[in-house]
């Protein structure tokens, strides 16, 4: 007897069948391979799969990207500093880049470095192109109303200008 299985209310195959699927997947094996690992038609492993990359497609699409007004910025956390050094140059730190939706959600990511393509990567990964950007006048981040978004907003920290 079969057990129910509590991923899919109209499931084929038991609860154990569709974890070891889901393993099989998450080490990038085909659908042949995994059909014939388990001993499922390959047609239902497909079935399954399409299933289960359709799932992780909705819950990306409706998490990402932020929308709004966002700010960005990037930080860098570690050991205490070294003697007379700051910022990039203070020895051996993480660089995190974040990116924050006003009155929202907060995304951070931990960068190999706070480099011009870098940073615009993850921002082109988070943020959609009608959002409106605040930002320091850091030069990484020049550039931004080229890639296509149509508001970057910065804040001058010489000035004691800081966001509210």
């Amino acid at each position: 007897m079969t057990r129910k299985n509590k991923y899919s209310k109209i499931a084929k195959i038991s609860e154990s069948k569709f974890r070891e699927l889901l393993r099989l997947l998450c080490i990038n094996l085909s659908a042949i391979q995994i059909a014939q690992i388990t001993g499922l038609n390959r047609n239902t492993v497909n079935r399954y799969l399409r299933a289960i990359r359709e799932r992780i497609a909705y819950i990306c699409e409706s998490e990402s990207p932020l929308s709004g007004e966002v700010e960005i910025d990037g930080s860098y956390f570690g050991a205490k500093r070294l003697k007379g050094k700051r910022g990039r140059r203070s020895g051996d730190k993480t660089v995190v880049f974040g990116v924050l939706k006003r009155n929202g959600a907060v995304y951070t990511e931990i960068v190999l470095d706070c480099s011009k393509p870098t940073v615009q990567r993850v921002i082109r990964g988070k943020v959609s192109l009608d959002f409106v950007i605040h930002s320091d006048k850091w030069r990484g981040y020049n550039g931004l109303v080229g890639l296509g978004y149509k508001k970057h907003m910065r804040i001058d920290h010489e000035r004691n200008e800081f966001l509210k």
